[in-house]
């Protein structure tokens, strides 16, 4: 889960991190209300889960509260790369004497954390990253050490932060990384970090990912920052029926069971839909171990509410569920789906391999369920079900 701005610095601010005060508006009105509390010039910032806010035209300097309201409504439903701003965040302004940037995330390539740092922060980092890569000092974090105060020492020297700076700046670091461990996150950033003319450090900016896979750990987190808003109506029905949902944009609903098959039948598709008008994967839908007829009610039912699907493929390798398991579950949640008043209309394939497949494919076949045909592999249930969506 990506955080906007302010969720951020209050996740910072919870755990001793210095930041700016500020206040969330949803409106002009509530935006000149903030700017009046702060009482000082402030800066009206658009909250969108994307960057380049500031050359989008996000990002705008108010002297007063009349000007926060004026700037908040320049702001208020601008478009940042598809992301279409609905609130602001109205923070005190700052005078910058210098840019600094400081992260940690999940570096999963080497299966350890990394502590990333640089005494030029301010710009896409992406940027220095390939313009400067000796700029951007790059520092493995062990999990089972973590970092303490000689550990962000390490950090803040092999960035090559100045002493008049590196004991606030090696605080913070043991702050963001206590923020880092105990919201369990996989991205922590601050761009920029700044140093005041008075020589304070603060962080300016921030940025943080959390891992939706620790949400039991943190429920009231979750709730407090999930922006219902933003997200997919489908992928959020389909997170109440815990499945593993992504909506795509496409026209062959899938679902398998296991993230690899599911992953492997979404190329497939993709591959045989060139021949049949350009069609292509709808989703990506998991149900993973278990095929019951309620969880596979509850995956035909998600998939059969996206306007955009014309068939189904339902691509299932039998293991510790068996494939007659998920045969009657087809059946089952054919009359589930059949009493719901949201009978499949819509051709289906299905593909069962594996562990009692033959006694799957006999139990279908008896069922003779409308619209539903079996294919015997893979690549062949995916040209099919590609031949059908193409036709409708």
């Amino acid at each position: 889960m990506d955080l906007y701005e302010y969720q951020a610095k209050e996740l910072f601010a919870a755990h001793g991190v210095p930041v700016l005060p500020g206040e969330v508006a949803d409106t002009p009105e509530e935006a000149r209300a903030a700017a009046a509390g702060i009482g000082t010039a402030v800066v009206v910032k658009a909250q969108v889960k994307t960057g380049g806010r500031g050359k989008a035209g996000g990002v705008k300097l108010a002297a007063d509260a009349d000007e926060a309201a004026e700037k908040a409504a320049a702001i208020l439903g601008l478009d940042i790369k598809g992301h279409v701003v609905k609130r602001v965040l109205v923070t005190a302004a700052s005078d910058i004497d210098t840019e600094y940037y400081v992260s940690y995330l999940l570096d999963r390539a080497n299966r350890t954390f990394l502590a990333m740092a640089s005494v030029e922060g301010g710009m896409e980092i992406e940027q220095l990253a390939v313009e400067r890569p000796e700029a951007l000092a790059r520092v493995p974090v062990d999990p089972i050490d973590g970092v303490d105060a000689a550990k962000a020492g390490e950090i803040a020297d092999a960035a090559g932060f100045p002493a008049d700076v590196r004991e606030q700046v090696v605080d913070i670091l043991v702050k963001l990384w206590e923020t880092f461990v105990s919201e369990d996150a996989t991205l922590v950033e601050v761009n920029p970090l700044v140093k005041t003319p008075e020589g304070r450090v603060v962080a300016l900016d921030g940025k943080v990912t959390l891992d939706g896979n620790a949400d039991f750990r943190h429920p009231d987190t979750a709730a407090k920052f999930e922006d219902r808003d933003a997200a997919d109506p489908l992928e959020q029905r389909a997170k109440e029926k815990d499945l593993n949902y992504v909506k795509l944009d496409g026209e062959v609903g899938i679902i398998g069971n296991g993230a690899g098959l599911v992953m492997s039948t979404l190329d497939v598709v993709e591959y045989a839909g060139r021949q049949h008008g350009g069609v292509r994967p709808a989703n990506f839908l998991d149900i993973g171990g278990g095929a019951s007829a309620e969880v596979m009610a509850n995956g035909l039912e998600i998939i059969l509410s996206d306007r955009s699907v014309r068939s189904v493929f339902v691509n299932v390798f039998g293991g510790i569920t068996a494939c007659d398991e998920v045969a009657n579950g087809i059946v089952q949640a054919f009359g589930l789906l059949e009493s719901r008043g949201e009978a499949v209309r819509l051709p289906l394939v299905v593909r069962l391999d594996g562990n009692n497949a033959e006694e799957g494919r006999r139990i279908l076949s008896e069922a003779a369920l409308p619209g539903l045909e079996q294919v015997d592999t893979m690549d062949g249930a995916a040209e099919r079900v590609a031949e059908l969506a193409g036709a409708r």
